[in-house]
């Protein structure tokens, strides 16, 4: 399947402006419209592929019981990103119709205000779609209260929409401070936090507390890592950092990680600790 970014892109009736979801739209060389999966989870405000493709794993099942076929709007391929030995690898990916990209977001974390945005637009989309073989005869009365009562139906749905955006606005949370780009927390930052529930221990004596029984997150056989259910729960990522000529693997923990941790020592969740950069 041989496809392109259409360029431009289509604008945004509400705004006037382009949209995000438009400038990633893809043409098939059919001209049928086509998101990439990699794309859709970026502007849907994902980190990370695993939970994306949860979200994506659960569209496909709410398509395959209303009856219809998912492979005609979940396609397999691949898609070239950077990163790997050589710079750039090929991962999984999907392209997706218009139809299952809504079913994608209706499936995805509603807290987040990207997934609240992309419900917008898909659903904008959607209701475009059923009205336009319908265009009412407006030379007529009878014409233009129909299409009065369409751009009302639409009208609604917007607002519910928006609605739901509203609530959906991002809120602080009590470690950002000590998050980095990707959102995540290196151990000296957490040694130094936590630092009046340790007695003040020094990274390395933090870490051995880590790997003490009483917490159990670094392994004893590998005592940089973290179990791996400590991982599956999102509580701790393990990332390749330099080190003088070395790259070594090195334990982050996540914003759960950090709440786990003050429950494991005995801070609370209260927000009392005294967040130290």
């Amino acid at each position: 399947m041989s496809e392109h970014h259409n360029n431009p892109p289509l604008p945004d009736f509400r705004t006037g402006r382009t949209s995000p979801f438009d400038s990633i739209m893809l043409v098939d060389e059919k001209g049928r419209e086509r998101w990439s999966a990699r794309d859709l989870q970026r502007l849907m405000g994902y980190e990370q592929w695993r939970q994306f493709n949860d979200a994506i794993d659960r569209a496909v099942e709410t398509v395959r019981a209303s009856g219809l076929e998912p492979l005609d709007h979940f396609a397999g391929s691949r898609t070239m990103i950077k990163g790997g030995r050589w710079g750039q690898q090929q991962v999984d990916d999907y392209r997706i119709t218009r139809y299952g990209a809504y079913m994608v977001a209706l499936s995805a974390d509603s807290r987040k205000p990207e997934v609240a945005a992309a419900k917008t637009y898909f659903a904008v989309k959607a209701r475009e779609a059923e009205i336009a073989p319908q265009v009412p005869d407006v030379a007529s009365p009878e014409g233009i209260v129909v299409l009065a009562e369409q751009y009302l139906a639409a009208a609604k749905e917007l607002v519910a929409t928006k609605k739901e955006l509203s609530v959906a606005k991002p809120k602080a949370g009590k470690w950002d401070a000590l998050c980095d780009s990707e959102g995540l927390i290196d151990l000296g930052s957490a040694a130094k936090t936590f630092s009046s529930a340790t007695g003040g221990l020094g990274r390395n004596k933090f870490m051995e507390l880590l790997r003490s029984e009483d917490i159990h997150l670094l392994q004893l056989q590998n005592p940089r890592i973290p179990y791996e259910h400590h991982i599956q729960a999102g509580r701790a990522e393990v990332k390749l950092v330099q080190a003088g000529y070395q790259v070594v693997e090195q334990t982050f923990l996540t914003p759960k990680g950090m709440d786990w941790l003050a429950t494991k020592l005995g801070v609370g969740g209260d927000g009392s600790i005294a967040l130290t950069a």
